[in-house]
Formats: structure tokens, C-alpha cells, sequence
């Protein structure tokens, strides 16, 4: 009878997993995406050019699905990264750069390059996830960059250096106010724990 226990035990807390703790500082590439994202054209497509991104992408407009995974598509990803290095790639959101995905596929893939991300074993990447057909995936996804160009943006020669360095600076007073906050976060929490054992 206790073995049985032992095993009804350890299936327990083998379907239990706590939520990870998520902290202030570990926003950090969040806050540089946004603060890069504020500045970052967007250019609203056609419904023409909807409709040639689709059918280079093979889709039915009716039934729109995720360009990497084939799963229902919930958004469009930036098929080229807009942050590289914390900082803009100077692409910017239009058609040319954007494919139907989702979210599994977007949030897994981040700022890869797609054709890396798509092939390598990960978790949540369409070949670690034994996605069929993947090469007939990439090859249309191919057809798609060469479509059209993106848009490149150069904002160091648009923007005066000043106000650019002023913008960055910014960005990384928010991300070392976050770092503070984390501090007396973690002491606050602390705090709360030892109330929460003694009760």
C-alpha cells in the first residue's frame, strides 16, 4: 500500500508545476521592444496585397493559418526581426514583413531569424514539434521575402544623434528604475513569506 501511495505521490507532483516568478527585471527585453516598437512605422496593407500575400503563402483568405506550424493563425508575425541587439533593425510593420502565425509560433521564435527557429529541434518550433511538411513551408516562405523588399528605415540619419541617444538613455533609466523596484520587490516578498510561514 505505500508503494502505491509513493507512486500516486509522484504523479502528483509530477502534474504540478508552479508558475514561474516572474520579475521586474526579466521585462527587460519587453521594455526595449516597446520602446523600440513607439518609434516604428506601420503601413496598413491593401486588400489586393492581403490577397498576394496569401496566395504566395498558399492560403484561403476564409481559412488563414499560421505560416510556420500550419496551426489557426490568431496574428500576424514580423517574418524579419524589428529588434536586434536591443535595438531597431530599421524594418518596419507592413506586409512585406509580416506573415500569418500563432502564437505558439510568434512567442517561440522571437526575434530568430525564421528559417533558423523553423528548423532547429526546439520546444515549440515547428520541427521540435514534428510539424510535417516543413520544407514545402520554408520554400513558400522563400517565395515570400522575394516578393517585395521590406522598407528599411535609417533612423540614425533621420532622427538628430541627440535626440537618439536621449531615447536610448531613456529606455535604460525605465529598465534601471525596474532593476530598483526589483530590489525592494524581493524584500517586500520576503517579508510576506516568513508572515505566511508563521501563520
Amino acid at each position: 500500500m505505500a508503494a502505491a501511495d509513493d507512486t500516486r505521490d509522484r504523479l502528483l507532483t509530477a502534474a504540478f508545476r508552479m508558475p514561474s516568478i516572474q520579475t521586474m527585471t526579466s521585462r527587460k527585453t519587453s521594455i526595449t521592444n516597446a520602446f523600440v516598437s513607439a518609434i516604428i512605422p506601420s503601413v496598413r496593407p491593401s486588400a489586393e496585397e492581403i490577397g498576394q500575400a496569401l496566395s504566395i503563402l498558399g492560403m484561403d483568405p476564409a481559412d488563414v493559418r499560421c505560416a510556420y506550424c500550419g496551426d489557426k493563425a490568431s496574428e500576424w508575425d514580423h517574418l524579419r526581426p524589428l529588434v536586434v541587439k536591443r535595438r531597431p533593425t530599421g524594418l518596419i510593420s507592413e506586409i512585406a514583413n509580416l506573415v500569418p502565425a500563432c502564437g505558439k509560433c510568434n512567442q517561440s521564435k522571437g526575434n530568430s531569424p525564421w528559417q533558423e527557429w523553423m528548423l532547429r529541434k526546439a520546444k515549440l518550433s515547428p520541427t521540435g514539434r514534428g510539424v510535417p511538411n516543413i520544407p514545402e513551408r520554408v520554400s513558400r516562405l522563400e517565395g515570400y521575402e522575394r516578393w517585395r523588399a521590406p522598407t528599411r528605415v535609417e533612423f540614425e540619419s533621420i532622427v538628430p544623434r541627440e535626440a537618439w541617444d536621449r531615447y536610448w538613455a531613456l529606455c535604460e533609466q525605465v529598465i534601471e528604475d525596474m532593476r530598483r523596484c526589483q530590489e525592494v520587490a524581493d524584500a517586500l516578498r520576503t517579508q510576506v513569506i516568513e508572515c505566511v510561514r508563521h501563520t
